[in-house]
């Protein structure tokens, strides 16, 4: 096991949106190497990976994922299919699977961790997100049959509480989903605010954390630092620091503290 691993915590490294194309080069060249200073059991990004999904994006995405340490859970992204393009109505995730990975809800199983993906995009939405009927059998049967002791993790890009236009379609029963199945940390991406607190889950008492995390590498801020996150879990809590780039490079910023859900 890695340092950080079993009764002393395991640490987990949350990147989203890097916006490969998009982005800042000193961000990109630094970032690989302040996450693996925290020695991660696993990186885990939640999507947006390119700009325009382009050819030359992906290569870009490709290079520095290989760079982050691993083992690592990717998912994808509104912005990692084509735009407009025929591309998007008959092959959109191509080059993701190309570039990234073939298998679009990924699975990692590790010593006591069991992470589960979700690709939460379709080529029908442009930006808010989706998750069928299957992909929330998955998490129970995935995540629901994981060892009691295991840290369950699901990814996706789009947050599970966004309302509005931004509502995730199948919500109630990706929800139920994640109570059934006991999911400790929903990890998730696209606003680049950084965020993180209790999941609400009508008629159980279980409270997940949802940790959404900000921009890790591109321009498109929306007015708070490039950020990404270090979790830190134990028996009974989960400690969520943020990790933002400053004039001296990265520093750790806001820290929150929650119970692990029993």
């Amino acid at each position: 096991m890695r340092e950080g691993d079993g009764a002393a915590g395991l640490v987990i490294a949350h990147l989203s949106d890097l916006h490969l194309g998009a982005h800042d080069p000193e961000a990109v060249a630094s970032v690989a190497a302040d996450v693996a200073a925290v020695r991660p059991a696993l990186t885990v990004v939640t999507g947006d990976l390119t700009m325009r999904a382009r050819t030359g994006q992906f290569r870009q995405a490709r290079t520095l994922l290989d760079r982050l340490p691993g083992p690592a859970l990717v998912v994808a992204g509104n912005h990692d299919i084509p735009l407009v393009s025929v591309r998007r109505l008959l092959v959109p995730y191509r080059r993701y699977q190309r570039f990234v990975r073939a298998d679009l809800d990924p699975v990692v199983r590790l010593d006591g961790l069991a992470a589960l993906g979700l690709q939460s995009t379709p080529r029908w939405r442009w930006k808010s997100g989706r998750v069928t009927r299957g992909q929330s059998a998955a998490v129970v049967a995935v995540l629901g049959s994981a060892p009691a002791d295991a840290v369950r993790v699901l990814a996706l890009h789009h947050p599970p509480r966004a309302a509005g236009p931004g509502r995730i379609a199948g919500r109630g029963r990706f929800l139920r989903a994640l109570a059934s199945a006991r999911v400790d940390l929903v990890l998730a991406g696209h606003t680049h605010v950084p965020r993180a607190g209790l999941m609400d889950l009508d008629d159980t008492a279980h409270r997940p954390v949802e940790v959404v995390a900000g921009t890790a590498v591109s321009r498109r801020t929306r007015g708070t630092p490039r950020s990404w996150t270090v979790i830190r879990v134990d028996r009974t809590s989960i400690l969520v620091e943020e990790r933002r780039q400053g004039p001296a490079g990265w520093h750790t910023g806001v820290a929150h503290r929650f119970p692990r859900a029993g």
